[in-house]
């Protein structure tokens, strides 16, 4: 996976910990890993595939049950050996202490999602760094005007934040919309990407994409 950075200036089953990967699971056994973060603790559920590792999901601190995602027969590999995972673990470390990072969706198991939130997700994960779009802007890109609420809901079942940056979508008038980490986290995010704020909580819709 490459990988850009450069610094900004502005009840729950237990898991047993292995210091192994989980390369020779056959059946692809999804492995759990826990990042820590100047926002908190991310968790990231991958896979070991014949092809390299996939992720399944990232999970952000304060997602609701975020603890429960864990399940029975889920092995917790903390210091995992595969390049790739390596490489997003740091740079989701980076991206949350400040960095600019440019992930590769590579890694990302996309195929499981379905086809039309997978399109909206790529179209995401287009809109760079310091810009922002709306839940309609992205609809009409993808040549469904009426489906901005379909849009919305896509991003809110997004597996990969970060990687995929729903953060930067928007509603129509500027306003938040949803966040599964919460609002004061995505707010957080824009901020520290250089997005501006009324006082009354819109972003300025100074730099939109699409």
């Amino acid at each position: 996976m490459a990988l850009q950075s450069r610094r900004l200036n502005d009840g729950q089953p237990s898991t047993q910990t292995m210091d192994r990967s989980p390369d020779s699971q056959p059946d692809a056994i999804p492995a759990v890993t826990d990042i820590t973060t100047a926002y908190g603790q991310v968790r990231l559920i991958w896979v070991h595939h014949a092809s390299g590792p996939k992720v399944r999901r990232i999970i952000l601190p304060g997602t609701p049950r975020s603890g429960a995602v864990t399940i029975e027969g889920m092995p917790s590999v903390q210091e995992p050996r595969e390049k790739g995972i390596q490489t997003l673990i740091a740079g989701i470390r980076s991206f949350l202490a400040g960095d600019d990072v440019l992930f590769d969706i590579d890694l990302l198991d996309l195929d499981r999602c379905p086809s039309f939130r997978r399109r909206v997700l790529l179209a995401e994960y287009g809109i760079p760094r310091g810009y922002v779009s709306t839940y309609g802007r992205i609809a009409r890109y993808l040549e469904n005007p009426g489906a901005a609420r379909a849009v919305g809901n896509a991003l809110a079942m997004n597996p990969f934040p970060l990687v995929i940056p729903c953060h930067r979508a928007l509603r129509s008038d500027g306003r938040l919309g949803g966040f599964q980490a919460g609002l004061d986290m995505k707010r957080g995010l824009l901020e520290m990407e250089g997005v501006r704020f009324r006082e009354d909580g819109r972003v300025f819709m100074e730099h939109m994409w699409y």
